[in-house]
């Protein structure tokens, strides 16, 4: 069956219509330039022809490459049962699946992930979900700045670059000031931001770990800001923080993160999952759903979304945010990985990855010229100074089906030879040690 199911005759009929001779000449106002060169299409083929030709092209892909890229994303286990889960059909093919009348079952879901959230990272409140850790970021920012009435943010260079990114991009039309606050050799460079916050700081932005890998313990700093009335914004990595210092006992005043760690497979750039928390004072300020658990007149208990600052629900110039949507789908497959897991499970999988990394870099290090770009405290991803710029030495090790990590160059201006290395429960001694193998013949 043909996709376009015009006949000749009766194009020539369209086209006696109209009054032009050809189908050239129905088009002749369009600048040649702008045409496509060519509608010589190859021939329709079978479904089954169809399907082979693209099972050939995806087997090109190279699937099997042992992996320690992270900078933010990460392939963490994820019990089978999970994509089981989530794919029943009342879940996967739901549609804004909100109303309390018809959906408790997806409103009680969501109301267990923001419980799950706001334990694991010790907060008071967390919403249903952003698009994702970067969206996040932007949103925590323009709730401090409603907050405080102020329009400075302060930044660390640590934070994420391609968070950093997105809010160079989504505050490009608004007034806000924004500072940059360099990293000093891969850690947070914890006494300027604290000296950078003044009167006019709406918020101080860090990440921990940072981008870096590197652990930071920010209560100091963010005693500073609440001194100065100005608010903390903290950016974590959720499966570490059931192993270290929570935001909440660091005195963070919004946290935020990229939930994908949580059981969501990487697939070339999403969908990925935006976590938001934050004190109970600022709740009101909270954009997106955010569900709550109540009880009927007769005592039962009811799930219903509350505390929509939405321009669906309220005047649109009084609306915390132009989100509309969540990332349901993925919220409920972080919250049953969670459930999966348990916390026991959650701080097994941290501490295997950080113990793996321990093993790489010993492994890594003992190569010559290859050495730690700090001391400083990490997790389960480091920075290693190599002899040579690092997008080389990924490139030579992609050769031999190990993705060796991410080139910091990319970001960091002076740092063409120094690579991030990451490490996950899903990664072996065996890879680690092809990595240190190939690192030693690449150099």
């Amino acid at each position: 069956m043909p996709y376009i199911p015009h006949t000749t005759d009766q194009v020539r009929r369209m086209l006696d219509v109209v009054g032009v001779d050809s189908m050239e000449a129905l088009f002749e106002n369009i600048p040649a330039s702008m045409r496509p060169k060519s509608f010589d299409l190859p021939e329709g083929l079978s479904e089954d022809a169809v399907l082979n030709k693209l099972s050939a092209i995806a087997d090109m892909n190279e699937t099997g490459k042992a992996s320690f890229l992270g900078a933010g994303f990460y392939d963490h286990f994820q019990p089978r049962a999970v994509r089981a889960l989530v794919s029943r059909s009342e879940f996967y093919t739901a549609y804004t699946p909100y109303q309390a009348e018809a959906s408790q079952g997806t409103l009680q879901a969501i109301f267990e992930f923001q419980t799950a959230i706001c334990r694991l990272f010790e907060m008071d409140c967390a919403n249903a979900s952003a698009y994702d850790g970067g969206t996040a970021i932007f949103e925590a920012c323009m709730m401090a700045i409603r907050k405080t009435k102020r329009s400075k943010i302060i930044i660390d260079e640590a934070l994420s670059p391609i968070y950093r990114r997105m809010l160079d991009t989504m505050t490009s039309s608004l007034d806000i000031e924004a500072v940059i606050v360099p990293h000093a050799n891969g850690t947070s460079d914890k006494a300027a931001l604290a000296a950078a916050i003044d009167k006019d700081t709406a918020a101080v932005v860090v990440q921990n770990p940072n981008f870096f890998g590197v652990v930071e313990d920010f209560s100091d700093l963010a005693a500073v800001a609440r001194e100065n009335k100005a608010l903390t914004i903290m950016s974590v990595y959720p499966v570490l923080a059931s192993v270290l210092k929570t935001p909440g006992s660091m005195g963070a005043d919004i946290v935020v993160g990229e939930g994908q760690s949580l059981g969501l497979p990487l697939s070339f750039g999403g969908p990925y999952l935006g976590l938001m928390t934050c004190t109970k004072a600022l709740v009101r300020q909270l954009p997106g759903r955010i569900a709550g658990r109540t009880e009927d007149k007769q005592g039962r208990t009811g799930y219903v979304l509350t505390l929509q600052a939405r321009e669906q629900h309220i005047r649109r110039a009084k609306a915390t945010s132009n989100i509309c949507s969540n990332q349901a789908l993925c919220a409920l497959m972080a919250h049953v990985q969670m459930c999966m897991l348990g916390p026991v499970g959650l701080r097994r999988q941290a501490v295997l990855s950080m113990e793996l990394a321990r093993y790489a870099q010993a492994r890594l290090t003992a190569v010559h010229g290859v050495e730690m770009l700090n001391d400083a405290p990490y997790g389960n991803e480091f920075a290693i100074t190599l002899p040579l710029p690092a997008d080389k030495v990924v490139a030579a090790l992609a050769q031999q089906g190990v993705a060796a990590g991410f080139p910091l160059g990319r970001y960091y201006k002076g740092l063409e030879n120094a690579l991030l290395v990451a490490t996950t429960d899903k990664n072996t001694a065996e890879q680690i040690d092809r990595l240190a193998a190939g690192l030693k013949e690449a150099l």
